[in-house]
């Protein structure tokens, strides 16, 4: 019976966590398309030293070890786990101990140190939030569901950990007395000797008996494999879904020089005909065969790239691109990840409306206006700052210059001080007021 149950939990877990992926797949291919398949090896190389080594995470030593012993200990407690569901299939207890011997114990310890720091560095996490309130932690954006994503997360870690010590520490003590959960029957001696839970198992559940010892292995066990799945099911809901989604996302980074912009090609086009001498300039070139005719930058989601898409889903809220943002840093409006954060909010919105009522439904809304304002699109500086900071290669200010494009180029909007800049360069071919005979009178001055 306990088999089956597994059996489905392990069905319906599984199942939904696939349904929710397959819809933040199909809302990030409604992106525009962008080749990031070149420089494979670069790419790799990328990947592994920002997403699996997180090397721009030690630009801050303390939480970057803090975070590492958190993601450390998610990465090698997938290895006890293939051996829990291992266990709930095949009705079986431990079924890889008797195989591995003295190596099994050596990974189920290393799993249990890994344990122990991430439920220390867990609660400096929440401390670091709720108490020492660090400044980029308490932006106006992360009230509500950002801060109580936050700090469930948390509280989800350490209660997947106590589950653990609560399986290893009941099963600790029924070895010791020559008892399994398996059959509850004598002749069973020896002890595991894992690291911990020698320890952990007989102060805690020294004094109790052996029924009480196998109703505590088995709420841990259960709720361990309950936790796992209930975690699971919540990433795709949940910033934390970057644990997934970094690793690709920064196989596909922007390779390219900071500071270098894309130019759009149709533009590209129009300008190059203006300079041909032998071109009509009279003639309105022949669209190719199958192209669809792309917005001038980006009035909504649908507008921006796939990667955007993708970036805005692997946002991980940790706020150092608004911490180094230096128009946040002077009290303007901007902040960088509020602008991906609220990307990631429209996407879900556009994306279950065209799953409610189809591609064509229009719900008057749009990324610029309703989600982001101009005074947060022309407060950016475009210094990278926020691209540097980011430990997975998550670029905010492309899609804020898609959105400046938007605005200018098809609603033709712009500050006031870039009006008058761009008929000066228009008029005078520099951004001062004077024609180019006047540009060098400063050196007749006396």
């Amino acid at each position: 019976m306990t088999i089956v149950l597994f059996a489905v939990l392990l069905l319906v877990g599984g199942g939904f966590f696939a349904v929710n992926v397959l819809k933040i797949r199909s809302n990030i291919l409604l992106g525009r398309d962008v080749d990031r398949t070149d420089k494979s090896s670069e790419r790799w190389k990328t990947m592994l030293l920002v997403a699996f080594g997180q090397k721009k995470m030690f630009q801050r030593p303390l939480p970057a070890l803090l975070h590492l012993a958190v993601y450390s200990a998610f990465v090698i407690t997938q290895i006890e786990l293939i051996e829990i569901v291992a266990d709930g299939l095949t009705g079986n207890h431990r079924l890889f101990m008797s195989s591995l011997g003295g190596f099994y114990t050596f990974i189920i310890s290393f799993i249990e140190i890994l344990s122990v720091l991430a439920f220390v560095a867990t609660f400096a996490f929440l401390a670091r939030r709720n108490l020492l309130k660090v400044p980029r932690f308490v932006k106006s954006e992360m009230n509500g569901w950002p801060k109580l994503d936050a700090n469930l997360i948390l509280i989800f870690e350490i209660i997947l950990v106590t589950f653990i010590f609560m399986m290893n520490g009941a099963d600790e003590v029924l070895y010791n007395r020559g008892l399994t959960h398996a059959n509850g029957v004598e002749g069973v001696s020896g002890s595991f000797g894992f690291a911990v839970s020698q320890f952990v198992g007989p102060a805690f559940f020294g004094g109790m008996s052996e029924g009480a010892l196998h109703v505590i292995e088995r709420i841990g066990w259960w709720g361990h494999i309950a936790m796992v799945f209930v975690f699971l099911n919540y990433l795709p809901f949940s910033k934390h879904f970057h644990i997934l989604l970094a690793f690709p996302n920064t196989y596909f980074s922007n390779l390219e020089k900071k500071g270098k912009f894309t130019n759009m090609e149709a533009v590209t086009k129009e300008v190059k005909l203006m300079l041909d001498p032998n071109a009509d300039p009279f003639a309105a070139p022949a669209p190719e065969e199958g192209e669809v005719p792309q917005r001038f930058g980006a009035r909504d989601v649908t507008d921006l790239t796939w990667k955007n898409l993708l970036d805005a889903y692997t946002c991980t809220e940790c706020g150092r691109c608004t911490a180094a943002c230096p128009a946040n840093q002077t009290g303007k409006k901007l902040s960088p990840r509020k602008i991906v954060m609220d990307t990631r909010d429209r996407l879900e919105e556009v994306g279950n409306n065209i799953r409610k009522h189809g591609k064509e439904y229009d719900d008057g809304k749009s990324l610029i206006h309703d989600y982001i304002t101009e005074e947060e699109i022309w407060a950016c500086t475009s210094c990278n700052a926020c691209v540097q900071e980011c430990p997975v290669n998550i670029d905010p200010l492309n899609i804020i210059m898609e959105l400046r494009r938007y605005s200018v180029m098809e609603e033709s909007k712009m500050p006031a001080e870039l009006t008058g800049m761009l008929t000066n360069i228009e008029n005078n071919g520099a951004p001062w007021q004077f024609s180019p005979s006047d540009r060098l009178n400063w050196k007749d001055e006396a």
